[in-house]
């Protein structure tokens, strides 16, 4: 690293914060002036909503729009440099385009690798702060965002194993009941078990659940065998934090949260994970976008035009918005459709990776 690189990195790590805070007070303006009547309903003092909310809204809105910052950054401060023809000297003075572009790629990375750490640990912990004021005061009355089996919200079916299955209804939270439950074991395509319960509940002292009211009914070729219990203590691969239904799921787990959550829902065989797994490609596809869009922003800006910074920073939108635009679709078509979780998280960096190898091979250098 020599005066040089130095120079444009630290240029591109000082315009990134601006934008970055800049950007942040326009944001939480805009929420605060869309939600003050949620505010004054949750009955909470300034410094309350501040802990509640916005101590999660901000890292969540940073991470959403991180890679369009470091975008913005690198066009405005290499336009500038492009229209003071301090390119045009650095170029002169013998150094290769590509000696040019190191600093860039220097820092691509160093804001990559800050986005893919904060995105698998840090950024969950604080969205499950913004989550929770969100789930809890704001969209308890919005029915996209109520979860539902069978028009029941707190309903379950869930398998427990390869041959055994589970049917919850009315489960509560708090106190950690169900109403109605049955489970089946089935061996071939016949059910050889079946129990059935008014009520469950979870026993905190032996961790596990205990039926009342229960009928176990035992099936073979030959004959049937029901037995009755007042209270059945049952042991199974079921516990409380796992019968919940989270709008927000996907983005409150940290990445081995949300790797471990989706093998045991797969072993179970849980349909529409999708959403899931295109959320954890894309903690490793979002920051490699970072260093994509870096190395974009560096060779569009380079170039000295008439129209100036304007220019470049209308032709940076343009892209950024058809990067984001592309990023929705495929992430749209993995969830509702069969497109493939991990091309679809991968698909735009893909895409824009022969952009930009076409924008650099017709830079003048």
């Amino acid at each position: 690293m020599r005066k040089l690189d130095w120079y444009i990195l630290k240029k591109l790590l000082v315009t990134f914060v601006f934008c970055l805070l800049i950007f942040t007070v326009v944001a939480v303006a805009v929420d605060s002036s869309e939600k003050a009547d949620d505010f004054v309903k949750a009955n909470l003092s300034t410094m309350g909503v501040i802990k509640n909310y916005y101590i999660g809204f901000v890292p969540w809105i940073w991470s959403l729009l991180f890679p369009l910052f470091v975008f913005i950054a690198v066009i405005f401060f290499t336009s500038k440099m492009a229209t003071r023809s301090e390119i045009i000297a650095i170029l002169a003075s013998g150094t290769s385009f590509n000696r040019f572009l190191r600093p860039y790629l220097v820092g691509g990375i160093l804001l990559g690798g800050l986005l893919w750490v904060g995105s698998r640990w840090w950024i969950p912990k604080a969205v499950a702060v913004r989550s929770n004021f969100q789930s809890k005061y704001i969209d308890k009355n919005d029915p996209s965002k109520n979860l539902s089996y069978g028009g029941c919200y707190s309903c379950f079916y869930l398998k427990l194993d390869t041959n055994t299955y589970i049917g919850i209804r009315d489960y509560d939270t708090s106190s950690k009941n169900a109403r109605t439950v049955f489970m089946e074991k089935v061996k071939g395509n016949k059910i050889i078990y079946n129990l059935r319960a008014e009520s469950m509940k979870w026993d905190t002292a032996s961790k596990k659940w205990i039926m009342s009211n229960a009928a176990e009914r035992y099936v073979d070729s030959m004959k049937e065998r029901i037995t009755y219990h007042p209270n059945l203590t049952l042991n199974i691969s079921l516990k409380p934090e796992e019968l919940r239904k989270d709008y927000y799921l996907k983005d409150k787990l940290t990445t081995p949260e949300l790797v471990a959550f989706i093998k045991r829902e797969e072993a179970r065989g849980t349909e529409g994970l999708s959403a899931l797994k295109v959320e954890n490609y894309r903690r490793t596809a979002t920051p490699a976008a970072v260093l994509l869009l870096t190395m974009i922003g560096a060779v569009i800006a380079s170039r000295k035009t008439r129209g100036g910074s304007g220019m470049h920073l209308a032709l940076g939108i343009i892209i950024a918005s058809l990067f984001i635009l592309s990023d929705r679709f495929s992430t749209v078509f993995a969830t509702k459709g069969n497109f493939p979780p991990l091309l679809a998280a991968w698909l735009p960096n893909i895409v824009f990776a022969g952009i930009a190898y076409w924008m650099y091979r017709r830079t003048p250098k």
